[in-house]
């Protein structure tokens, strides 16, 4: 393999299933029928913007309806096409049946650049693609569930969650149409994070099993890790702030669009974040040196690389240059099937996006979980919690005057135990569970198979599997 013949993010994710599927016993038809993407809309659409009308061009794939609704973000690019998005449908589905939560496979896109329209633009835009959607029923509480993805975020969720209920009046779960929407629209807490939350826990994980830390040749714990993050947007940012501030990695490596910034002593990711937000990239960023040549940073020692903004940013022009051990896919699809195969046989661990990043739709599931329920997490038995908890601090106390210098609680102790959980630390609580679970499905595989190489193969034989048993249960 050559980079002339590179495969494109579509026919990455096909090899990855085919190498998955080659080693599981399923029946040829029923292999196909997971495989394939179902259905894809294709819509154009007109909006009179500046006095004159444009045409838009917006896609939503559905690729697997093994459960219901589908479940998938909404991209806004100008490289939007039909491959990319039936891919990352795809995607979707293999990531919803790794971390159980109960949805099919979905991804939408609108061909655009949202940076060259005002905000009151976007919205009219916004609200006719949403239009478009929902009268197909491509979006519903039921059927299709769209999220943010690469252009979009709670802004354009809200708008497009309002129209909906705008269409369907009597619908009393039209909250749950899409979710990663704002709080005061009917979010949750955490869901901006909740991606690169997920990278942290992923990590902690696999952190957890010194069997697989030496297959990477790293022992330890995250603590003085060095880290190098390939795009400091909201799940860079979060990933690599978490990591550095609650766990003590080293960021030693920050790469943007417009160059890269290096310092093998640490990197202060709040203080990048704001000068990103005032300049517009890291260019004159006092405090490391700055590469314009942002490609070269990404090669660099480190003991984990996260790349987390585009697709193929690894690929097989550079995966013999990386140096690092460990590989995290934030990204959808950043290590190309052929970079893939460079970097197993070199020994790297990556661990996978259909994992990985699964941060993003675990939360996604919470909020819509939270929409149907019409009632906030923790709101029934914080106060309750918080009553127990003081029974017993209050017998400690009693204990502690009883002994005196004998004994005495710890500081803060009262503090924290009677606080009952909120809905942000439930949040929390449940996304650190489905990482750990899900982790430990595709290590069991990854370790009991000799025919099993890598976490990816047996991220997609879990999956897959899943889909398969979700197809015959449906008796196909």
């Amino acid at each position: 393999m050559t980079a002339i013949n590179e495969p494109s993010f579509r026919e990455s994710v096909d090899l990855m299933f085919n190498r998955a599927a080659s080693l599981m016993d399923l029946p040829p038809g029923l292999e196909e029928k997971i495989r394939v993407c179902n259905a894809t809309y294709t819509v154009r659409f007109g909006v009179r913007l500046r006095g004159d009308i444009h045409t838009f061009t917006g896609y939503r794939s559905v690729h697997s309806e093994h459960m219901e609704p589908v479940k998938g973000g909404i991209r806004y690019a100008t490289a939007v096409n039909q491959d990319e998005v039936e891919a990352l449908a795809a995607l979707m589905t293999y990531k919803c049946a790794l971390v159980e939560t109960p949805f099919g496979g979905s991804k939408g896109g609108l061909c655009i650049d949202p940076r060259k329209y005002e905000e009151h633009e976007l919205e009219q835009i916004t609200r006719r693609f949403a239009y478009e959607l929902a009268k197909r029923d491509l979006i519903n509480p039921s059927q299709n569930v769209p999220a943010p993805d690469m252009g979009t975020g709670e802004r354009e969720m809200a708008w497009m969650a309002d129209q909906y209920a705008r269409m369907n009046t009597t619908d009393i779960n039209a909250r749950a149409c899409v979710t990663g929407k704002p709080l005061n629209a009917g979010g949750i807490a955490g869901r901006v994070e909740a991606t690169g939350r997920g990278i942290q826990y992923a990590l902690r994980e696999f952190f957890r099993h010194p069997e697989d830390m030496q297959k990477a040749g790293l022992s330890g714990k995250l603590d003085g890790k060095r880290v190098i993050v390939q795009g400091l947007g909201n799940v860079g940012y979060h990933a690599a702030k978490f990591l550095s501030e609650e766990d003590g990695s080293r960021i030693v490596g920050i790469i943007e669009w417009d160059g890269a910034l290096y310092n093998p002593d640490g990197i202060d990711v709040e203080s990048v974040r704001q000068w990103i937000v005032k300049h517009g990239g890291v260019s004159d960023y006092p405090d490391a040196t700055h590469s314009a040549e942002g490609g070269a940073v990404l090669e660099e020692e480190c003991d984990i690389l996260i790349p987390a903004a585009l697709e193929a940013v690894i690929n097989l022009s550079n995966a013999d240059r990386i140096k690092a051990p460990l590989i995290i896919e934030a990204a959808n699809g950043p290590v190309t099937a052929g970079a893939d195969e460079i970097l197993r046989k070199k020994g790297t661990v990556i661990i996978p996006d259909m994992y990985a990043n699964a941060g993003g739709v675990t939360v996604s599931y919470f909020e819509w979980v939270k929409n149907l329920s019409h009632i906030r997490f923790g709101r029934m038995q914080r106060r309750q919690e918080e009553a127990r908890h003081e029974l017993i601090v209050s017998e400690l106390e009693r204990l502690d005057r009883y002994l005196g210098d004998a004994w005495s609680m710890s500081p803060n102790f009262k503090a924290k135990y009677l606080r009952g959980a909120d809905e942000l630390e439930l949040v929390r609580s449940g996304l650190d569970d489905t990482m750990r679970i899900a982790y430990q499905s595709m290590r069991e595989v990854w370790h009991s198979r000799d025919d099993v190489e890598d976490l990816r193969t047996a991220a997609y034989i879990v999956a897959i599997d899943r889909v398969s048993k979700s197809y015959r249960a449906k008796g196909l």
